[in-house]
């Protein structure tokens, strides 16, 4: 029988915000390992510290709420443990690209495959509202006593100089877009960065739901609303870079990579930017130096034998590491 989206929910009670995107993120989880029809155990919810640092609370894997800015750290270990291991880091951004932001960069260069969705809305909400490392230079919001002095991080522009191979845009109230972004993240042999724009009703009061559905600037005419966020995919984009191409239309592919991250204000582009399939995974690079490691990663080394006793000697290690 086919998993539901229930079936990835707990019972502990979730006390986000009324309207938060955050909310849309975490059904957007759920209901893409329930399509995916992934078995439960063999997922790995991991979180920093912030607003979206509960998410592993309330779904139901394996999940693991870490310390702030070490979210990439913990979910690469444990992919390397156990590589059969579905493994997915969620992170706001300031979590990810303040304090986390050197991580955020090897996990890149690595390209283990992994999913890491940074949810993204300007500001530290779990803090009282102070300026995120992607706040814009001179914007203020509510809990900001002047304009923010600083320029803002564009995560497009940083995952792809780190390396990530599948780089994606979403929005936290488009649940359904959402979902196959991170379907494809999943699947994609590598690693995937979601940059989800989740607006803070609490204390952005700049990018908000209303600000990203243009109620702000209704067609004269119609009276309609004039979105600013869109679809690259009905558009005609096409993302990947695959083995064989030429320099030349790998080039044209990441200019238009550029154009893309560089859209904000009157447009800004949702979709799947940038999928590159000529960089082998981490794993696959490892194998080249171990070539049992997928039979037997360290999580399935045994390290104790029927009765709990260690199989393996660590006196000598603990000897030639002793201080004296």
């Amino acid at each position: 029988m086919a998993r539901k989206p229930q079936d990835f929910k707990t019972p502990v009670h979730n006390n986000w915000c009324p309207g938060c995107g955050d909310f849309g993120i975490l059904n957007a989880v759920q209901m893409a390992l329930a399509e995916l029809d992934l078995e439960p155990h063999r997922v790995v919810i991991f979180s920093g510290i912030g607003c979206s640092g509960k998410t592993p609370h309330y779904i139901n894997t394996y999940g693991i709420h870490t310390l702030h800015g070490r979210v990439l750290p913990y979910a690469t270990g444990a992919k390397l443990a156990n590589p059969d291991l579905t493994v997915i880091a969620v992170g706001g951004d300031g979590d990810g690209l303040g304090i986390g932001a050197g991580h955020f960069v090897n996990a890149g260069r690595r390209n283990l495959d992994i999913t890491y969705i940074l949810h993204n809305n300007g500001v530290y909400g779990l803090t009282k509202g102070q300026a995120s490392p992607t706040l814009k230079l001179g914007v203020q919001t509510k809990s900001l006593p002047q304009p923010n002095i600083n320029q803002g991080v564009n995560p497009l522009f940083l995952a792809l100089a780190a390396g990530y191979t599948f780089i994606a845009r979403s929005y936290a109230y488009d649940t359904r877009h959402l979902v196959t972004i991170i379907k494809q993240a999943i699947a994609h042999n590598g690693s995937a960065f979601i940059d989800v724009l989740q607006p803070c009703p609490t204390y952005n009061d700049i990018n908000t739901r209303e600000w990203y559905s243009g109620e702000d600037r209704k067609d004269p005419q119609t009276g309609r609303a004039i979105p600013r966020v869109y679809k690259v995919e009905e558009q005609g984009y096409d993302p990947l870079i695959k083995p064989g191409m030429s320099d030349a239309e790998i080039a044209a592919k990441l200019t238009r990579f550029i154009e893309k991250a560089l859209e904000w204000g009157e447009r800004i582009p949702l979709g799947i930017l940038l999928k590159n399939e000529t960089v082998p995974s981490y794993e696959e690079r490892i194998l080249e130096r171990i070539p049992f490691y997928r039979e037997t990663p360290p999580a399935r080394q045994r390290i104790s034998d029927a009765q709990g006793r260690p199989t393996l000697d660590l006196a000598k290690l603990l000897e030639e590491l002793k201080v004296t």
